[in-house]
């Protein structure tokens, strides 16, 4: 795949699941055809929206395989291979190449906390043993650490299968740093769908998006307008529709997103695995509200 190709909307699928806990591979199916429908430029499979934390590694790469195999080359998928333990993220990116996915989604490696030379040495270990594209992300507030743009360039400049940067540590001038250094090589994608529109004014190309596993298609219409700088019509969009973004992280990610995927009839149950549970009644009702007036139940 070209740096071209990794723009617009990617999803960052849910893992729905069973009440009992196992995966519902049934209502994956029927949301992976959702998001090919909807127009995505393709998915993210069993990041942290996915609930990686708490699937096995065995349900890790079964979900991903799941998930290409029901994809079926219509779109792309993204695999979610990150973890805090290098040999352990190198093993699963491993497993999902053979799969034959298009690239990888990998977190800084979180807890441990590294330093910026060790997140470059991280990286470096895992591009050596693919050639596929690589989606570099960083969210600090989960992490305890970034991925600095310097150190990003770096692994660009020696790895070019270093293609995307899922930028998701809030800051609009990050954004703008990246887009002028990176003259064209790393493309940055938005990782909040509530600042997808100010991203892409800075330079951003699309939007690793929660949101969209909901409503693809007018997450794809927002990114387009981006694309095509049609702000007024962005911005319009995007304030109809931030209520959603802002209530899709109301608890944890990715429980609300399961609620309302299951209000809607997208997924059979909003499921989680313990430690997340279900959203308090006050918080249902408030996104219940916000499900109405977009008119999605």
């Amino acid at each position: 795949m070209t740096i071209k190709e990794f723009s617009g909307v990617w999803t960052a699928i849910v893992t729905p699941m069973n009440e009992n806990g196992t995966v519902d591979y049934g209502s994956l199916e029927s949301l992976v055809e959702k998001q090919v429908e909807g127009g995505v430029s393709g998915i993210v499979a069993v990041g942290t929206t996915g609930e990686s934390p708490t699937l096995t590694p065995k349900e890790h790469i079964e979900v991903i395989a799941k998930i290409h195999e029901f994809a079926a080359g219509r779109i792309p998928v993204v695999a979610g291979t990150g973890s805090n333990s290098t040999a352990e993220s190198i093993d699963m990116t491993k497993e999902a190449d053979e799969i034959g996915v298009e690239g990888f989604l990998i977190v800084a490696p979180y807890y441990n906390k590294p330093t910026q030379e060790g997140v470059f040495l991280h990286f470096s270990e895992i591009a050596k043993i693919t050639e596929k594209p690589i989606i570099l992300y960083t969210i600090p507030g989960r992490c305890g650490i970034g991925i600095e743009n310097e150190t990003a360039l770096r692994l660009r400049n020696a790895y070019p299968n270093f293609i995307a940067i899922k930028e998701a540590g809030g800051k609009v001038e990050k954004v703008r740093d990246m887009y002028a250094k990176a003259q064209g090589k790393m493309n940055v994608l938005s990782g909040d769908d509530g600042l997808t529109v100010e991203f892409m004014k800075s330079g951003a190309k699309g939007v690793v998006s929660v949101a969209s596993n909901l409503i693809p298609a007018p997450m794809v219409e927002l990114v387009n307008f981006c694309l095509n700088s049609q702000w007024e019509k962005a911005e319009a969009l995007h304030e109809k529709l931030f209520p959603l973004f802002k209530d899709l992280f109301i608890e944890p990610n990715p429980v609300p997103a399961k609620y309302a995927l299951a209000k809607t009839g997208m997924i059979a149950t909003s499921a989680v695995r313990l430690p997340l549970c279900r959203m308090s009644d006050e918080h249902c009702l408030k996104l219940m509200q916000t499900l109405n007036s977009l008119n999605l139940i």
